[in-house]
């Protein structure tokens, strides 16, 4: 058997994070007296704060900037007197409630769990993603979680993953793989690290950019085929 660290990204590849997002968000706004939210209101928010997560991971802003600027900046592109402080601290309470797992997720950290050492690697808020992954049920299975709030840099950055790694029990290069939905993070990751990864791609997009998954997927029911071919995996009662 040739992996025994498995490091799973939370968001979009085992917590469906749009759906917690949205729902969040909402939340959020009602609580600030806006009902019905304006249209496209939502839509907004995210392309502001994708924008304001890639500028995170490039270092060129700060986590605690960015939690509540991309609340600022999509209330005055909306002409909306709201407290963007508020928000900010309204949305993470949200998200901590509003859990939806991926199909798969819990079967699949049970399984690994079983043959191996389960770690979760975000670029989260630390106390919010712990709170989550609480909430998700999945807390059972996974030995770490990694936080780039924690830690101090952030996803593909190497120094994320030499912090991830001194929290696992054994780290060798070969014996682990890393699964997530996003190759500017954790492939890319992977790559510069020297170790494997799984691509966990449901919508099937094609890779356009740099980053090299060693496997694909478009569920989380075939990551263990996909490993158990390649090396051998077999977690106990397959």
């Amino acid at each position: 058997m040739k992996y025994r660290l498995f490091l799973f990204d939370l968001d979009d590849t085992l917590l469906d994070f749009k759906a917690s997002e949205r729902r969040s968000f909402e939340r959020t706004l009602r609580a600030l007296g806006l009902a019905p939210l304006p249209a496209g209101l939502f839509e907004r928010y995210q392309a502001i704060n994708l924008a304001l997560w890639q500028a995170f991971e490039a270092g060129t802003v700060a986590k605690d900037f960015l939690k509540v600027e991309r609340f600022r900046r999509t209330f005055a592109t909306a002409g909306l007197d709201l407290d963007a402080q508020a928000a900010s601290h309204l949305y993470l309470e949200a998200l901590a409630d509003t859990v939806v797992l991926v199909d798969g997720a819990r079967e699949l950290c049970a399984a690994l769990a079983e043959v191996g050492e389960v770690g979760i690697i975000t670029n989260g808020v630390d106390q919010i993603q712990q709170r989550r992954i609480a909430s998700s049920g999945l807390a059972g299975h996974v030995s770490f979680v990694a936080t780039s709030e924690a830690c101090g840099h952030a996803k593909p950055d190497g120094r994320f993953f030499d912090y991830t790694v001194r929290m696992a029990r054994t780290f060798t290069p070969a014996e682990t793989v890393i699964v997530g939905d996003r190759l500017d993070a954790d492939i890319l990751g992977a790559n510069r690290f020297g170790i494997d990864s799984v691509w966990f791609n449901p919508g099937t997009l094609a890779n356009a950019g740099t980053a090299r998954p060693t496997w694909e997927v478009a569920r989380l029911e075939q990551v263990i085929p996909v490993l158990r071919e390649a090396t051998g995996v077999c977690p106990r009662g397959d």
